[in-house]
């Protein structure tokens, strides 16, 4: 019985692994990752709840939270969830205009409208997602990623006004960063018993208190000391008003948090070697949302700086997240005195490494030989990543990716001509037939020009959506004007059953194909509706 228990718990802390190969040193292995995970999650959790206008606790506790409830029922072990700069810059107006406890609230709807994606199985519309536009996330997450690590540059003067650093202060903050990323670099070569970015945070971190070096702690950002969070309802008044308020917020959250998570696995997926896994991370992302609404903290999402900080550091189980987050929740409770002490300098030298390996430079090099349309698409969705946020960045990539094929397949439709010996002409058409090749299509044709019989031969050709049957339909209504005889070929019985007015020229035949068209039909008036 107790062998069964831990064979369970060993499975679902390692997403898989038996405890053959959930050894001891990869127990080590994983919590040392979370540590490191964990020291790297502090600043970031402070610096984004000041951004989203919350008390630093706020965005700690969703740290916490988050990072848990993801890292036991994820789709992906291994991946790092937590509050995060995208979904904070969306709060901020909200926090402005209508209070914390209006977040509280948008919070708890965000997760349910996650869970609700996850439930109909929403996420696998990321396969649609193109790999420029993948790439162009990448990079243009790894610049936004450096661009806020820049801020921990600066120091507040004593009229409230930040500015940069300079002098002395400014050359030892950078050689303690370039410290800590030439250990992080160093230490895989020498031994892999302790995690590189544990490594290289500790030891500047020896460095700065032996020698009592004056540089900026995490403690000069706010106290992380707190104790546990507590269940409450948001206080927010439960009418439809606040509906029409939250709502909008929540929609927003929901697909910035989902996208931001279900690229972040597809990273993560490539590598693991792993596979699916899309709707479980909607609903755990969701549940972890809608419980830390109601225990005070700001939500969050999938974090690529954190989980490819895991990735290096060795964790590949639900161990390191699960690690990660009571690490979290430990420096609140105890050791906050501790963390604040830890040199900023150290963190930001972590997260530069991030960048470094986070960025795509094979993209750099493949630009002159991909097609120009995804060199612009991977470029631009990188410009607007660091110019808007993650979610605008991915829609506006799909959308010209998808109008960029579309316009590619309109253009690859042609039509071959011939007479036959009793004198009727054929059209062989070749391509797809759809919204964007209709008017090429109609230009093939001659009705007041050709013989009395004419052949259009689909049999090369698929008639994809609702535009193609109208030409079709417009064309056989120009030869019926003419006088003149049309034959469709090779069409699917969709289309046979979809055409009005041109269903009766259909000729039936042995090798028609089958295919649907994505069309809505009403069988009682024969009316072609709009398409799927």
């Amino acid at each position: 019985m107790i062998k069964a228990t831990l064979e369970v718990f060993a499975d679902s802390i390692g997403g898989g692994d038996s405890p053959a190969t959930f050894s001891p040193s990869r127990i080590k292995t994983e919590i040392l990752s979370g540590l490191t995970v964990a020291l790297a999650l502090v600043p970031e959790a402070v610096a984004f709840a000041l951004v989203a206008g919350v008390h630093p606790l706020v965005g700690l506790y969703a740290a916490f939270m988050v990072g848990l409830i993801t890292a036991l029922f994820g789709g992906r072990p291994g991946m790092i969830s937590g509050a995060t700069g995208a979904l904070a810059v969306v709060m901020v107006a909200l926090v402005a205009e209508h209070g914390v406890e209006y977040l509280f609230a948008t919070v708890v709807l965000m997760g349910l409208l996650q869970i609700l994606a996850g439930i109909f199985h929403l996420g696998k519309f990321i396969r649609l997602v193109p790999h420029p536009v993948m790439l162009g996330f990448v990079n243009g997450l790894a610049i936004v990623i450096f661009l806020a690590q820049l801020t921990q540059f600066q120091i507040e003067a004593p009229d409230g006004v930040r500015d940069w650093m300079a002098g002395w202060q400014l050359v030892t903050m950078l050689a303690l960063v370039v410290l800590t990323m030439a250990i992080i670099w160093v230490m895989p070569k020498i031994t892999s018993v302790i995690p590189a970015p544990l490594a290289g945070i500790a030891i500047v971190v020896a460095i700065v208190l032996v020698f009592g070096i004056d540089v900026p702690r995490v403690g000069d950002l706010a106290s992380i000391q707190g104790g546990l969070p507590d269940f409450h309802l948001p206080l927010v008044p439960l009418t439809f008003e606040t509906l029409r308020i939250i709502l909008p917020y929540a929609l927003i959250l929901a697909a910035i948090g989902l996208i931001e998570s279900l690229l972040t696995l597809n990273l993560v997926s490539e590598i693991t070697h792993e596979t699916g896994g899309a709707s479980k991370e909607c609903i755990a992302q969701g549940v972890s949302n809608t419980v830390t609404g109601f225990f005070g903290g700001m939500g969050g999402c999938a974090m690529i700086g954190q989980s490819m900080i895991n990735m290096k550091s060795g964790g590949r189980t639900r161990l390191s997240g699960i690690s990660a987050a009571l690490f979290l929740l430990a420096f609140i409770l105890f050791a906050s005195n501790l963390i604040e002490q830890i040199p900023l300098a150290a963190l930001v030298g972590v997260m530069f490494m991030v960048v470094l390996g986070t960025f795509a430079w094979q993209s750099i090099t493949v630009l002159r030989r991909i097609p120009l349309t995804d060199a612009l698409v991977m470029i631009l969705v990188t410009i607007v990543t660091v110019a808007s946020d993650l979610a605008i960045a991915v829609v506006v990539g799909v959308i010209v990716s998808a109008l960029a094929y579309a316009w590619n397949n309109a253009t690859r439709i042609h039509a071959r001509s011939e007479i036959t010996e009793d004198g009727a002409k054929v059209y062989r058409i070749e391509g797809p037939l759809f919204f964007g090749s209709t008017e090429g299509f109609a230009a093939f044709f001659d009705p007041q020009g050709d013989p009395t019989t004419v052949i259009v031969d689909f049999l090369e050709s698929r008639v994809v959506d609702q535009s193609a049957l109208q030409a079709i339909e417009a064309l056989a209504s120009k030869y019926e004007a003419a006088g003149k005889a049309l034959q469709l070929r090779h069409l699917s019985q969709d289309c046979h059953k979809l055409l009005n007015r041109a269903g009766q020229l259909m000729v039936d035949s042995y090798d028609d194909p089958h295919y649907g068209v994505a069309v809505d039909y009403n069988i009682k008036t024969g009316i072609l509706g709009g398409g799927h």
